[in-house]
């Protein structure tokens, strides 16, 4: 008992440096009022997207960058999604849209898409951004003042996330929360080794003549994850990559209601553990099994202790993602619950091979 107890602590403290870490260096994305003129292709694969879609391409149109182009490509979409896209594109002549082709054998569906993408696109940056998530002004000046700057081959930003049902913040700030107490982002950047990556499929801004050099999806075209793969890859390759918040530039509801956003997390957890299961379950035991031992010591120093340094660090977490601190501290208990359901989901899906995401298996 007195092992695992002071294993916990270790646990947890070094969880805590961590988040301490990210939130003094604050590793977000900074607004430059310098104007740039570099034509960006802003790619949008979309698949029964007919909510979110229309959002996102307002959000573009209002932006106070004007050297881009849009392209849309519909994937075998089964709702309105491509008529109201192409109707959008007819009245704005920087906007188009695409069918995609089948699947071809090998990819999964959104690697394939984003291909297809980049294909057309004839920009000196290429940025990938999901259907579900709408830009600030001034997100595209300061993301390429930032590639210019760092010498990035590669720019991902985590977004801001909108929740507004009780169901989405019971799931949806775990993103943040195991992001930014597992991992110093700002290491991505600095440390060259391609073992130390993350990266969000939501914002992928590249270097168009570094893309085109190495068709960066192509390489991940099986992969679940390919977002933090590629950052993997072109870390890999030599090339510098960082990833960033957003901070308020990028928003996005990714989910709906409570279900959704547990299929959607039980999707790609284990890719942060890089699908090993042994390291997953040692991570879920000390996380969520850790603070129930201390609890039942009935050592009330050894539970104020641990339990200031969870809520310190939810703190921090919740203030750099732009969340509600108190939602999240309160509702601690029913998110580690959450957690737990969504680990047994991904590690279940993962072994049978039985992962569903908008109508493909993967």
């Amino acid at each position: 008992m007195i092992i695992v107890i002071a294993i916990t602590f270790f646990f947890i403290i070094l969880r805590f440096a961590v988040t301490l870490f990210n939130f003094i260096s604050d590793p977000k994305l900074r607004r430059v009022n310098r104007p740039y003129n570099d034509m960006v292709s802003i790619l949008i694969p979309v698949r029964n997207e007919e909510e979110n879609i229309l959002n996102l391409l307002q959000s573009i149109h209002q932006q106070d960058y004007q050297d881009y182009e849009v392209i849309i490509l519909d994937d075998d979409s089964t709702d309105r999604t491509f008529g109201l896209c192409t109707a959008f594109a007819a009245a704005h002549s920087n906007f188009r849209v695409i069918k995609g082709d089948n699947l071809a054998r090998g990819w999964l569906g959104k690697n394939y898409a984003c291909h297809q993408l980049a294909e057309q696109a004839r920009g000196n940056f290429f940025l990938f951004i999901d259907a579900d998530e709408q830009m600030s002004k001034g997100l595209i000046n300061s993301a390429i003042h930032r590639m210019y700057m760092q010498k990035l081959a590669l720019l991902s930003l985590f977004a801001n996330q909108q929740m507004l049902t009780i169901g989405e913040k019971l799931v949806v700030p775990l993103m943040h929360y195991i992001l930014l107490n597992l991992l110093p982002l700002r290491l991505i950047y600095l440390v060259k080794n391609y073992s130390v990556a993350a990266a969000s499929g939501q914002f992928m801004l590249f270097d168009a003549e570094t893309y085109r050099s190495n068709l960066w999806h192509e390489q991940v075209k099986d992969k679940v994850v390919e977002d933090v793969e590629i950052m993997r890859l072109v870390k890999a390759s030599g090339y510098n990559g960082e990833a960033l918040m957003a901070n308020g530039m990028v928003n996005c509801r990714m989910y709906k209601n409570y279900t959704d956003a547990v299929n959607g997390f039980s999707k790609n957890f284990l890719a942060a553990f890089s699908y090993n299961v042994l390291w997953f379950l040692i991570y879920i035991v000390f996380i969520i099994g850790g603070p129930m031992m201390v609890m039942i010591t009935l050592n009330f120093q050894l539970i104020f202790f641990m339990a200031g340094l969870i809520i310190l660090t939810r703190i921090m977490i919740s203030l750099s993602a732009g969340q509600n601190a108190w939602y999240n501290i309160i509702l601690h208990p029913l998110q580690m619950l959450s957690l737990t359901l969504i680990a047994f989901l991904a590690i279940q899906r993962h072994l049978t091979k039985t992962i569903i995401w908008k109508g493909r298996r993967i």
